[in-house]
């Protein structure tokens, strides 16, 4: 297989519009989980430690959270249909991709230092709209009548 044919099928299994997540943001990841016939979703809150390849089809985030004392860490990839939304709740200062260090610190160690963000802005997620052609306008004038027929009024008087 040619590379192009590969790029093709990427980029058809790819999201219209994804959250721009950084490393340092804390976020809230809802997926979808099936359960024998029955889905659900469910929430993991965390900080992202790690972004992979952002740009490509296979961009995945690695989100970790503490729970009883436990450090939990979750992989998600960004275009799967079962990553239904991703929330950016607060952002953070760091200066590298890949936090590991913070899995070594607990308690005020492991805080980071937050930065002011535009959260609605940051969350929306709206597709673009594409320019409509201007071919269906030009094809709905013709047909109406009405207008065709006032200047035969005009021309009557």
């Amino acid at each position: 297989m040619s590379f192009s044919i590969l790029k093709q099928i990427g980029d058809a299994q790819k999201k219209k519009a994804v959250v721009d997540v950084r490393s340092g943001d804390t976020v809230k990841v809802t997926q979808k989980i099936k359960e024998g016939d029955k889905f659900r979703f469910q929430v993991f809150e965390g900080v992202v430690i790690r972004v992979d390849r952002k740009e490509s089809h296979t961009a995945r985030i690695v989100v970790r959270k503490v729970t009883s004392g436990v450090g939990v860490e979750k992989s998600f990839l960004l275009h799967s249909p079962l990553v239904e939304k991703i929330e950016i709740t607060k952002r953070s200062k760091v200066r590298r991709n890949n936090l590991s260090y913070l899995r070594k610190r607990s308690g005020k160690s492991a805080r980071l230092a937050g930065k002011d963000f535009d959260r609605a802005a940051v969350n929306d997620v709206t597709v673009p709209e594409e320019p409509v052609e201007e071919a269906p306008v030009e094809e709905a004038a013709p047909a109406e009548e009405p207008a065709a027929e006032a200047p035969a009024e005009e021309k009557a008087e």
